[in-house]
Order: C-alpha cells, then structure tokens, then sequence
C-alpha cells in the first residue's frame, strides 16, 4: 500500500468522509472545509486524487445522484486502507483542529491580508514597503512574546 504523502493527507480525509456516508465531489469538497477547516479545494485538486482513489480500488462509484454527479462511496479496500493508516489520520485530525483554531483566531484573515500584500506588491511605493516591513517585523516579535509569554510593554 502507498505511503500517504500531502496529496495522501487529501486521501485519507477524503476516505474518512466517505466512510461516513457516500458523496458526490463537491460534497466532498464543501464536507473537506466544513469538517477539517481546509479553504475548500478546487475541482482540479479533487477529481484527480477521485481518480486515483478509484483507480487504487479504494472508492467506487455508487450511482448517480442529482443532475447525473457521480456519487463515490469507499470500499472494503478503502477501509482497510485506512485502518492501516489510523496513526496517520489521527496526526492529521489533530493538526486540522490546530488550523481550524488558528483560523477563528483570525487566521483566515491574516492568510486573506498577506495574499493581497503579496499581489499589491508590484504597486506599492518604497515607503509603502518599508513600512509594511516595520509593520511585519513588530507583528512577528508580538506574536513570538506572546507565545513565550512575556511582555508587550506597549
């Protein structure tokens, strides 16, 4: 059996929801950020690891559901799958609560922020620049006092 890897984080989760129930690809996509807090994947992320999945023999198709979408459900293959990897998974579960936490923290607006510093980049004048490197630097020290529990001294 292969070793999962980041795309094989993306299978056993995958796995694991339809352990619970059969579901079409964008169930599963909308079920990978409503259970684990993983921004919702692309079609082109998951329809290729569906493939794989079904290829392995670790998913079947199950019927169409509404509007002619696959529904895919695991198979036996697939469940033993994943009771050979139940360590890995267990890794996994535990880091995806550690992200959904650091997301109502305000992760997902600080992810948000950073994306449009990166691509306002381009446009931004020297002074503007320097001073969101001031402005990163202070924010990573408080961050790091604040993890090591000391001081703000503001």
């Amino acid at each position: 059996m292969e070793r999962p890897r980041y795309r094989g984080y993306l299978k056993l989760l995958i796995l694991s929801l339809l352990e619970e129930k059969p579901m079409h690809g964008y169930a599963i996509m909308s079920s990978l950020e409503e259970h684990f807090g993983i921004p919702q994947p692309s079609a082109g992320a998951i329809y290729p690891i569906l493939a794989s999945l079904k290829k392995n023999g670790l998913i079947a198709i199950a019927g169409k559901g509404k509007r002619e979408k696959k529904v895919y459900q695991i198979t036996d293959k697939g469940k033993d799958f994943l009771r050979a990897h139940e360590e890995e998974l267990k890794e996994i579960l535990e880091r995806m609560e550690l992200f959904k936490e650091f997301g109502r923290l305000g992760g997902k607006e600080l992810a948000k922020t950073l994306r449009m510093a990166i691509e306002t980049l381009p446009e931004m004048s020297e002074e503007q620049k320097k001073e969101l490197s001031r402005e990163m630097k202070e924010f990573t020290r408080k961050i790091k006092l604040i993890m090591v529990g000391g001081e703000l001294n503001e």
